[in-house]
């Protein structure tokens, strides 16, 4: 039976806008063409998921459920433009800021793999031909360690990331980066 394959991606930054820490749903922008590329990879059949680091829940800046809140709002904003976010994950934690139970090393904050391989049980996706689109480093190396493609998106932090170990591919943004792995598919 064929396994699926995802477009794992980060969200502030690369989906929605950057702002620091993103707590209220007012402050909640899709970055343009986002909600396009989400419903290219929609309509592809590629499972749509997103990775995002949100060590504010640890600091406390918001809580887990302001988080939940704020998926389900993106996910009401892309299905208002015939898009969807397949599921998401999220990493809570901070290795040394913040409160207990969240001041802790753990194995799903970016880099580290542990939200893509819990995807990839959870939604039969086969990571190795699979791609992870972020605007920062930790979020292709996440990619790298479970052997999926990074594409590094000129969104959010991407702009000002110094590439030493390149991606597989630059994107201006992500839509440039989805019509990218649209291409890369027919090879």
């Amino acid at each position: 039976m064929k396994r699926n394959t995802a477009v794992f991606m980060d969200r502030d930054g690369t989906i929605n806008e950057e702002v620091g820490y993103l707590s209220r749903v007012e402050e909640l922008k899709l970055i343009p063409g986002a909600a396009e590329a989400v419903r290219l990879i929609n309509h592809e059949g590629m499972k749509t998921v997103v990775v995002t680091n949100q060590s504010g829940v640890a600091r406390g800046f918001f809580t887990e459920e302001c988080v939940r809140i704020i998926h389900a709002s993106l996910n009401e904003m892309l299905r208002n433009e015939g898009a969807f976010i397949d599921r998401f994950y999220y990493c809570p934690h901070h290795p040394t800021a913040g409160n207990e139970p969240y001041r802790r090393v753990c194995d799903c904050r970016k880099p580290e793999p542990g939200m893509l391989l819990q995807a990839a049980q959870e939604l039969d996706i086969d990571l190795a031909s699979s791609y992870v689109v972020g605007d920062m480093l930790k979020d292709l190396d996440a990619g790298k360690r479970v052997g999926a493609k990074g594409i590094l998106v000129r969104t959010g932090y991407g702009n000002n990331i110094v590439v030493t170990d390149k991606p597989v591919y630059i994107a201006k943004d992500l839509l440039d980066a989805v019509k990218w792995i649209m291409e890369d598919r027919k090879k």
